[in-house]
């Protein structure tokens, strides 16, 4: 199982998948609406390292954090 938490203004409970890459991982947060509007714009890290790759391996106890922009001053 993968650990998916959300950072910053996303309201969303930590979740537990069961996913091999982050194009599951994808595939399965633009189901729920309010997460899919987020995705476009997060900066994604696989274990507190950005990636940029949708091909990226994740392992059981993985922790995905999504990170959406942030302004301020």
């Amino acid at each position: 199982m993968v650990n998916i938490e959300f950072l910053g203004p996303i309201k969303k409970e930590a979740l537990r998948l069961d996913i091999n890459n982050l194009n599951e991982l994808s595939r399965a947060l633009k189901q729920d609406e309010e997460l899919s509007v987020w995705l476009e714009s997060c900066a994604v890290a696989v274990n507190d390292v950005l990636v940029a790759s949708k091909d990226t391996v994740l392992k059981d106890g993985d922790k995905v954090s999504l990170l959406p922009p942030v302004c301020g001053g």
